[in-house]
């Protein structure tokens, strides 16, 4: 018995050698937040003691898992129906928080119908396996950096797939040129590409679905809550959410709680309810969390003041580290990543910034990014007020200079 549990365990050593061998293993952070006082939090360390750290890499963008009236909508929610949901949304998990919830997002994005998952992974995954089904002979064109929930579902879903160049229209055009014109097709794609911060040619992309008669899936995950006037994303800022098929957003982003969804048809949510294992078989969210993001998508699509305060934030931030000529891409959106170039150096300079400046962001290496391009990627929200910024310029001027590393900017 213990003979044959060993040699299982020397190849799980062996796999988790390699990780360490190319600088690729995660470390998770054992922080404590305090309501109130984000983005400071405490570092619980493995030795006992603690630090207070500045988080620096969350994606709560916009704070609003701090904000009362999200903490007092799930609180109020707690107490009227208890903790969990009680099961799938078609045995007893549909609450009036879900489907005030599938409402308040159906209008976000100006859709008949919304679909709540409990994570825009899950959303991505069990939507796109599930299309095949309803559409036989499906065609899906997927951006070459689309996430890996994306991927995922397209590659588990048995369809045909093709794979264009990261933005490249004259590459999706030559693909779908190929195909027959009779096949049923869907270009799948995001808006923002949330490693490098860049944007999809969106107007283009719908051009061509209507050239091609395909239909179009935008990931809006990275835009929800940012962008556009009421903060439907990127597709609501270029006046472009009528020529989206089908959008998936999350909620644990900008709006601060937990979840996923797809806004779309009510037809098509109804097959993709009807069909799609990942949400048949899946506990439904807790009326506490659905409450919350209702008060937050709500709060947000009449409240712009925090995505205003958010970019001014953002510029400030980039200009800063620009001025010390630190290779930073910008593509005009509030991610800020700045390149290392080397997956061990990246590491050790997330190591320093947080035990000797009490700075917490996670390096990114491979296989998220490219070999070579390995980062430290920085979301800085509304509350990283002037305070926080400096003492994050001035580390990073102090650890670029003493590890002699290089500062000739990047362009966009």
């Amino acid at each position: 018995m213990q003979d044959r549990l060993k040699s299982y365990e020397l190849h799980l050593e062996s796999a988790i050698s390699r990780l360490h061998d190319e600088g690729r293993y995660r470390t998770f952070i054992d922080i404590e937040r305090e309501r109130g006082n984000f983005p400071n939090a405490v570092w619980l360390r493995s030795d006992g003691t603690q630090k207070p750290v500045t988080v620096w890499c969350g994606n709560d963008y916009l704070a609003m898992g701090q904000n009362p009236i999200v903490i007092d909508a799930m609180h109020e929610a707690l107490d009227s129906a208890g903790a969990g949901s009680g099961g799938t949304r078609n045995i007893s998990g549909t609450t009036r928080f879900h489907k005030n919830l599938e409402i308040e997002l159906a209008d976000l994005h100006a859709k008949e119908s919304a679909l709540l998952f409990t994570s825009a992974y899950i959303a991505n995954d069990a939507t796109l396996s599930t299309l095949p089904k309803l559409f036989p002979g499906l065609i899906i064109y997927s951006d070459e950096l689309n996430h890996a929930s994306m991927i995922e579902g397209i590659r588990r879903n048995g369809g045909a797939k093709r794979i264009f160049r990261h933005n490249d229209i004259d590459h999706l055009r030559e693909l779908m040129s190929l195909d027959d014109a009779k096949s049923p097709k869907l270009i799948a794609f995001e808006s923002i590409y949330s490693m490098d911060g860049d944007f999809a040619p969106i107007r283009e992309i719908c051009d061509l679905a209507e050239e091609f008669g395909a239909l179009t899936y935008l990931d809006e995950v990275h835009a929800v809550g940012m962008y556009g006037a009421r903060g439907a994303g990127c597709a609501e800022k270029e006046g472009l959410m009528h020529r989206i098929d089908i959008i998936n957003g999350t909620l644990a982003k900008a709006y601060g709680t937990m979840g996923g969804y797809i806004a779309a048809s009510a037809r098509l949510c109804d097959a993709i309810r009807s069909y799609a294992p990942g949400f048949i078989f899946t506990t439904s969210l807790p009326p506490s969390i659905a409450a919350g993001a209702i008060a937050s998508v709500s709060y947000l699509k009449t409240n712009p003041e925090l995505r205003e305060l958010h970019q001014t934030r953002v510029k400030i931030l980039k200009f800063r580290l620009k001025g010390l000529g630190l290779p930073i891409i910008d593509h005009q959106s509030h991610i800020v990543p700045v390149i290392v170039g080397n997956p061990v150096h990246t590491q050790k300079l997330s190591d320093m910034l947080l035990s000797d400046f009490g700075i917490y962001v996670q390096p990114i290496n491979y296989p998220t990014v490219p070999r070579g391009t390995e980062r430290l990627r920085f979301t800085p929200s509304p509350v990283h007020g002037p305070k926080e910024i400096d003492h994050l310029v001035q580390a990073m001027d102090s650890l670029w200079s003493h590890c002699a590393l290089n500062r000739a900017a990047l362009s966009a």
